[in-house]
């Protein structure tokens, strides 16, 4: 019996071990998961397919700060910073150029905004990351936290950028061979023209961080994470890494904050707070540290948690819509359970959704014997 047909799990070599769909079962559900992503917008309502699509953009900006604390060790609550740079970029670079009152160079080419936002957004993570490189732990995470409140202040009063405060600005304009996303067309929706290309541009970007975390870069990263000591002596050069992964996850923030205001159509300068970086820390802590696949779960289930609470008031008297009434909103409620939520896995599951997903899967492939 050979090798190939008796143990379908034994690899005969580094290269069918490290490949990124190994098993006929990865394989097979991979296949179904993307026949029944791309029938969604055939299935669903035009407002969910917009919160799903918010997902999938929201996935790309978790798979970004997993790279830089997941993959790198460095915790970084300045994400919503480089969100804010990206969100910006896009909705200059797009914008219209005969707009006296903002910056616009009338690009909608979608490649071409988005690849800018990355790149400036991934290069104001370079020009940070040396500082960063030599922090860790408590420090590190302060002082991207001190971004946060930079970029803060920087939004609310370079108003020829982003509008000002209370007015913004229009969002990046998405277009690709003649497709105008942002408008409804004779075959699809606007909210399933912007779906289907949220979705296929998180496959692109997540197959990418896949492939990154699999090679020389990732393994390094790896090592440093896990203890850069040791690193250090094996010949790693552990600054130089520490950069890498900060500018890639910038870069993936960038690309994140260009596409999260596109369904919406417009851009203000107080969205881009210690809250939203908040939000993101929750997605990659519940979906699972250190897994693309746990980025991807955790950004889905932090997107439809708002769409869950909403409908609390209508269930729970004690519970309103509108700050003006005197009791909790389903804002602070949501506030509270991003806590519970962050405190509850890491006490009770460390490795977040992608964990108890893999404690799943292990028992399954033990039964009967799973004990």
């Amino acid at each position: 019996m050979s090798a190939r047909t008796g143990r379908p799990l034994l690899y005969l070599s580094y290269g069918q071990d490290m490949a990124l769909l190994n098993t006929s079962a990865k394989r097979g559900w991979t296949l179904v998961l993307a026949i029944g992503a791309v029938a969604l917008p055939f299935l669903l309502t035009d407002d969910l397919l917009v919160v799903l699509a918010t997902a999938c953009v929201a996935s790309i900006g978790a798979i970004g700060l997993n790279i830089v604390t997941g993959y790198g060790g460095q915790v970084s609550l300045g994400h919503a910073f480089f969100l804010g740079i990206g969100a910006y970029t896009a909705a200059a670079i797009s914008g219209d150029p005969d707009n006296p009152r903002l910056i616009g160079f009338g690009i909608t080419s979608v490649p071409i905004w988005l690849l800018g936002a990355g790149l400036v957004a991934g290069l104001a993570g370079l020009i940070v990351s040396p500082l960063a490189a030599r922090l860790r732990g408590l420090y590190l995470a302060v002082v991207t936290l001190g971004l946060v409140f930079i970029g803060e202040h920087i939004f609310k009063h370079w108003k020829h950028l982003t509008g000002g405060v209370g007015v913004g600005r229009p969002a990046a304009v998405p277009e690709l061979f003649g497709i105008q996303f942002a408008v409804d067309g004779e075959v699809f929706t606007k909210a399933q023209k912007l779906y289907l290309l949220m979705l296929v541009l998180l496959v692109i970007f997540g197959v990418l961080a896949r492939n990154l975390v699999r090679s020389r870069v990732g393994r390094a990263l790896a090592a440093v994470r896990d203890r850069d000591l040791a690193a250090e002596v094996i010949g790693v050069d552990v600054t130089r890494y520490k950069m890498i992964a900060f500018a890639v996850s910038s870069f993936y923030a960038g690309v994140a904050g260009a596409l999260l205001y596109v369904m919406i159509g417009f851009v203000e300068p107080g969205s881009f707070n210690l809250a939203l970086s908040v939000q993101y820390i929750a997605m990659i802590l519940i979906g699972g540290v250190a897994t693309i696949s746990g980025s991807v779960l955790g950004a889905l289930f932090i997107t439809l948690l708002p769409r869950v609470t909403r409908e609390l008031p209508a269930v729970l008297p004690f519970i309103s819509s509108s700050s003006g009434s005197g009791s909790i909103t389903v804002f602070q409620v949501e506030t509270i359970l991003y806590g519970l939520l962050i405190i509850g896995f890491l006490i009770f599951e460390p490795r977040g959704l992608f964990g108890i997903w893999n404690r799943l899967r292990t028992y399954w492939k033990s039964w009967p014997f799973s004990h």
